[in-house]
């Protein structure tokens, strides 16, 4: 009987309603269909007879009582958070995994528990190598000799779960051999069974949301994957079809991932390709290599943002340990265990989580989170959006940092009763984990601040309907306003990209660029802009025509007041002294339609295509015939004063260039 295959049967492949309903089931209803009712006997087969779950289920206990009793002598949280997690790396191995699990839930455990057990690390010792020989014996069926020319006599690293070892094959070919603990399906199984007893008290201790065995359901199916070392395999060759393409230049490939050898897999052994790396937190070695750091760090983050928000297919925990650099400076990963899978809508719902706590946008947070399932039926949106208004509201209301962003979100999803899809519990983790990793590269990076080039990348490039919602959303304000610092920006980094073209060197298209994803494609860019107009003409587009008015007239207002028009050839300096504001205004305009016109150069013809034919619709004249109209009835009693100024103005220009000149002459 295999463990880990019976329990991901029940789950794997079904669709949303199904799985939903599967959530709803208990721990222990799930595991007496998975295992029947000889479960007894399957522990007896494996050498785990009664006495055994006895004997563990009172050691369970025994430290259950302990944690109860600090419970009640301690009244900090804090120290209870610190109790239970020192409490979890005495049960051993499953409770470590659970509590890092759990260590982003903040829907599930308050967020001085989450915090705390963020701190778990896999502080387990080694098993002997004899009890790994005999594993890859038995489960290869040869000795170790006709199968390894030579073996390392002990583990190179170890965790919770397994070992890995170095070794070289026949063919002189060096690999790493990850070998399972033994025992760790049935033992996973009876603590998942035990925890039944425990987890009413250990939610009472740590004051957990009422669906923390279902969750806890969910965490044990990741755990029986991440013991699947077949599906690790499989993981690994789908990781590296989908990611491992050369984007380094020259055909070569920046992110790179192992090899695996089939012939020598099996579910408790992995045969993996060796691959000599420098660990990201090793600052010396990376120093002595002479590796780009920001090289790295972009092609780490481009390749994870591909992962969450393009394919949907993504490594859980690229921590440290599991991401190292390469002396050719290449990026690769390991350890394909624990992997998400997030469809769709959940990777458009990520975008505009993304876009609306960009705007500052609480109830469009909160909307957001309804629609994807986050927040129960019932639930006061607007008490949602107040809280997360007072959650930001703080002196790091500005934070791009990750850590700090789910710092804010915490306490409202405890509050509120949040429940996170398990893949979405995931994608937490790999972002942390991220954001971690490229810190041991460069302590200032921020994942949210780094990502925004990427994700309005994809809302120009994917023309779907709710791409292009989330687009208007982010230049247009709900009652219709622009958002003109945004749009500024956006042409802004879009114009940026035809000033490196022009720059570049002969040659140097030959030559990749880390930074190559940040780069827009024209095409996408017109044809979003063209989108864009086309909601504005729309009927649903009126009140943004009413604004952009508003605010054409405004910008006429301030050339014929500040700038005027012998005001023009004067030094940048004294133009809008009577009126900052107005003078900011006309210098963001310059700036804006100079950075445009550099932004057409990139792509002229397919410009100008689209301008002739927004300009040749009905619509466009007829919002070009008010915008004219509107223009003259409000400077018809403003144009004979503004001509008086300008031609005071030009007279007053006139005289000082004149004194100016005399002086010169008398020089």
């Amino acid at each position: 009987c295999s463990y880990s295959s019976a329990f991901t049967s029940v789950h794997g492949g079904r669709p949303s309603s199904e799985y939903a309903k599967i959530r709803k089931e208990s721990l222990e209803s799930k595991f007496r269909r998975i295992l029947g009712s000889s479960s007894h006997t399957l522990f007896a087969d494996r050498g785990f007879g009664p006495f055994l779950a006895v004997y563990r289920a009172a050691t369970i206990s025994y430290h259950v009582v302990k944690l109860t009793v600090w419970h009640l002598l301690l009244s900090d949280v804090h120290k209870r958070a610190e109790k239970f997690r020192e409490t979890l790396i005495r049960l051993g191995p499953f409770y470590i995994k659970l509590g890092q699990a759990l260590s982003t839930r903040p829907d599930i455990l308050p967020s001085a528990y989450c915090q705390e057990l963020s701190k778990l690390q896999d502080q387990i010792p080694p098993f002997p190598t004899r009890k790994a020989i005999r594993t890859i014996e038995s489960e290869l069926g040869s000795r170790m000799s006709d199968l390894f020319a030579d073996i390392s006599p002990e583990p190179i690293a170890a965790a919770s779960l397994g070992q890995v070892y170095k070794a070289h094959l026949h063919s002189g070919e060096l690999v790493a051999i990850k070998v399972q603990r033994p025992g760790m399906a049935p033992l996973l199984t009876l603590d998942a069974l035990l925890f039944n007893m425990i987890g009413g008290q250990l939610k009472r201790f740590a004051k957990a949301r009422k669906d923390l065995l279902v969750a806890v359901n969910e965490i044990v199916r990741h755990m029986f994957d991440e013991i699947d070392y077949v599906l690790e395999g499989k993981n690994a060759e789908r990781f590296a079809i989908l990611y491992s393409q050369g984007s380094g230049g020259e055909g070569r490939t920046s992110i790179k991932v192992p090899k695996v050898y089939w012939t020598y897999t099996r579910k408790s052994i992995l045969a993996l390709e060796w691959i000599d790396g420098i660990k990201l937190t090793d600052a010396e070695r990376i120093s002595k290599a002479n590796l780009n750091r920001k090289k790295m760090i972009d092609e780490g983050l481009y390749c994870s943002l591909r992962q969450l928000l393009e394919d949907g297919f993504f490594h859980a925990d690229p921590h440290p340990g599991n991401l190292v650099a390469t002396e050719d400076g290449s990026l690769a990963y390991f350890d394909f265990g624990m992997m998400g899978d997030i469809p769709r809508h959940y990777r458009v719902g990520l975008i505009q989580m993304l876009v609306h706590y960009v705007n500052r946008d609480p109830l469009g947070l909160a909307n957001d989170f309804h629609s994807l399932g986050f927040v129960p039926e019932g639930t006061d949106l607007h008490a949602v959006a107040t809280a997360l208004s007072v959650a930001f509201g703080d002196g790091r209301r500005q934070s791009n940092d990750f850590q700090g962003v789910m710092n804010h979100l915490y306490d409202v999803m405890y509050d509120f009763n949040f429940s996170l899809p398990p893949d979405y519990a995931l994608v937490i983790r790999a972002l942390g984990s991220l954001e971690g990793t490229a810190k041991a590269l460069d302590p200032d990076f921020k994942v949210i601040e780094s990502a925004y080039p990427f994700v309005i990348g994809r809302l120009l490039a994917d023309p779907s309907p709710d791409m292009r919602k989330i687009l208007r959303e982010l230049l247009i304000r709900d009652d219709g306003s622009i958002r003109w610092n945004r749009l500024e920006r956006l042409i802004a980094a879009i114009s940026q990209q035809s000033s490196e073209e022009s720059s570049k060197k002969p040659g140097d298209e030959n030559t990749a660029s880390s930074s190559d994803w940040r780069s827009f494609d024209m095409h996408s860019v017109v044809s979003a802009t063209e989108d864009l107009f086309h909601f504005i003409l729309s009927r649903k587009g009126w009140r943004v025509r009413v604004f952009l008015i508003q605010d054409i007239v405004k910008a006429s207002d301030a050339f014929l007041q500040e700038t005027t028009f012998p005001g023009i050839f004067e030094e940048e300096g004294n133009t809008g002294e009577l009126n900052p504001e107005r003078s900011r205004m006309i210098r963001r305009l310059i700036n804006g339609v100079q950075s445009f016109r550099q932004a057409i150069s990139l792509a002229p013809n397919a410009w100008t295509a689209m301008l002739i034919r927004v300009a040749l619709k009905p619509e466009s004249q007829r919002f070009i015939l008010d915008v004219f109209l509107a223009l003259v009835n409000y400077s018809h009693d403003k144009v004979p004063e503004t001509c008086w100024i300008c031609m005071s103005k030009y007279l007053n220009y006139l005289d000082r260039q004149w004194r100016v000149k005399l002086r010169g002459e008398h020089i």
